[in-house]
């Protein structure tokens, strides 16, 4: 399937939910049937709800799939700090305490898969398996650089354009349509995605992110608490690995070396390794968005040992 035949985006619901502060915005498409199984999904550091747009229609109704905005991000940039990643795993929780939702299955992308990993260890009545996709394992940081300069390193233009203003929409869309992770990748899902992000009016648009939770949370993703959060999971988690990295280089965040190095063996997670994807594809590519829904689906399946 080419970017061009890719559907347009699948309908979504808007809802806001009562967390520390205010309110937080988040999206629900809503599954086929009655009863159907509750996913959680968490973006990354400087992406928004819309992220999972692909995976949502790629999981074509048989999930309800709810993604929130996280603080200091799209709807939910007029959130107040203290921001980071705990505050991002209590509000994970709060938001499934709102929706009066049982214990769900939570998965995150990048930094979401940090927050998810710490939420399921703060909050382990309200999350059951966990789906890391390409985040929540770390590893050693250059101690040479300061907090923004690894996040610049780490991310480029997704830090870079916090501090950009646009003309219009059409220039937003020119500045992603020029990142190599999108080259050959681009649709309508993505489109929305990325739109999704800007605020302001022309000719100065910017994005919703926050620099200060951004700063904050980019910090925080190096706390003891955080990166030993994956190695302590009460409950069974895949980490969906990208063969490729940000800037679709061959070089991915991570491989089987980094992964023997996070400490990951005799851990309840399990390595899936995706090839023919990036950082980004991984989630918002047609290949991405469906190996993603396939283990989403197995992970709502009902464990026989609970029978």
């Amino acid at each position: 399937m080419t970017p061009d035949t890719v559907p347009a985006p699948v309908p979504y619901e808007e809802l806001r939910v009562p967390v520390t502060g205010g309110e937080l915005a988040a999206l629900r498409w809503p599954a086929r049937e009655a009863g159907a199984p509750v996913v959680v999904a968490l973006h990354g550091i400087t992406a928004n709800a819309l992220s999972w747009g692909p995976v949502a229609r790629a999981l074509a109704g048989r999930v309800i799939l709810i993604a929130p905005d996280l603080r200091g991000r799209a709807a939910s940039s007029g959130l107040p700090g203290p921001y980071g990643i705990a505050a991002h795993a209590d509000d994970a929780a709060a938001l499934t305490e709102a929706l009066g939702l049982g214990r769900v299955v939570l998965a995150g992308h990048s930094m979401g898969a940090f927050v998810a990993a710490l939420a399921a260890v703060r909050h382990p009545e309200r999350f059951g398996p966990l789906l890391l996709v390409d985040g929540g394992a770390g590893f050693p940081a250059p101690t040479h650089l300061s907090p923004d300069a690894l996040l610049t390193a780490v991310i480029g233009p997704a830090m870079e354009r916090l501090s950009m203003t646009f003309p219009d929409r059409a220039a937003y869309r020119s500045f992603w349509q020029a990142h190599p992770a999108f080259a050959g990748a681009w649709s309508a899902e993505v489109d929305a995605y990325i739109q999704r992000d800007l605020t302001g009016e022309e000719p100065e648009l910017r994005s919703t992110c926050l620099i200060e939770a951004v700063r904050a949370d980019g910090a925080g993703l190096f706390a003891d608490e955080v990166l030993s959060a994956v190695r302590n999971l009460p409950s069974p988690a895949t980490l969906l690995w990208a063969q490729r990295g940000l800037m679709d280089e061959a070089q991915g965040l991570y491989d089987e070396t980094r992964l023997a190095a996070a400490g990951l063996a005799g851990t309840a997670v399990r390595t899936v390794r995706i090839a023919d994807v990036n950082h980004y594809t991984v989630l918002t590519g047609e290949k991405g968005a469906k190996e993603v829904a396939r283990h989403l689906l197995h992970a709502t399946e009902p464990d026989p040992a609970d029978d």
